[in-house]
């Protein structure tokens, strides 16, 4: 599955719309993060806890909308795009949205 999120992709051509696909976790917080966190705040620098659990909700909203467009029998997905959302304290949504498309190489003949 190529995954991009550029409007077309280098050497190939699109010929044919899936549609929207769409990816999702909500997260929670957790306890021994947000004490890391608040202290951490008193001397700056990253908050690993909350960049290890964004890089784990990316990887879950992807695959599941990978698994999306692989069931609309797509082999690519453009224009792909991520928010984020406040759900209630302490839990978050990643959603991933892009759109699903056949894609063949720009010199490839069409089938007869």
């Amino acid at each position: 599955m190529i995954v991009v999120n550029t409007e077309t992709i280098p050497g190939m051509k699109i010929v044919e719309l899936k549609g929207l696909v769409q990816g999702n976790t909500v997260r929670a917080k957790h306890v021994g993060r947000d004490i890391a966190a608040s202290l951490k705040n008193l001397v700056g620098g990253e908050l690993s806890g909350y960049t290890e659990l964004l890089v784990e909700s990316r990887r879950e909203a992807v695959a599941r909308m990978i698994a999306q467009a692989e069931e609309l029998h797509a082999n690519a997905i453009v224009n792909v795009r991520f928010a984020t959302s406040s759900i209630t304290a302490g839990a978050a949504e990643l959603y991933a949205y892009g759109t699903a498309v056949i894609a063949v190489p720009e010199d490839a003949r069409p089938e007869s």
